[in-house]
């Protein structure tokens, strides 16, 4: 498949697609990442971010690993089919690095909930690049 290269341009925000059934962690990821100069999408709904993942081309991926009709891991799977070197953090209060041990795609990182903002923000500016 191509290898789609990820939103950045120079002057342009990177973009970051941000992936979870709970509406109040996607606001604070917004909070967050959006005054350090990122272009936050957030999605409850992880086909609906599937959907624009080719179009958009995220710079970064976060994503929940528990969420209803598909998990973080199937997602992740899903979006690495089509750029195998999307970065893609992890999160979750479910299950810890274990849940991907044996997995074919593996996140580039892994963040247990909850999480600490500086942490957050570190592992999101080292995964960019900035």
């Amino acid at each position: 498949m191509n290898d789609p290269k990820p939103s950045i341009r120079p002057g342009s925000p990177a973009t970051i697609f941000v992936v979870d059934d709970e509406p109040l962690l996607l606001e604070l990821a917004a909070v967050v990442l959006q005054p350090l100069g990122y272009d936050v999408r957030v999605f409850r709904d992880p086909l609906a971010a599937l959907r624009d993942f080719p179009r958009v081309k995220p710079a970064l991926l976060i994503t929940d690993f528990a969420m209803g009709g598909m998990n973080g891991l199937e997602l992740l799977n899903l979006c690495r089919q089509i750029n195998p070197r999307q970065k893609i953090l992890l999160l979750s209060g479910t299950v810890d690095q274990n849940v991907y041990a044996g997995a074919d795609a593996r996140p580039d990182a892994f963040l247990a909930k909850p999480y600490q903002v500086p942490e957050f923000i570190g592992l999101v500016k080292s995964l960019i690049g900035d």
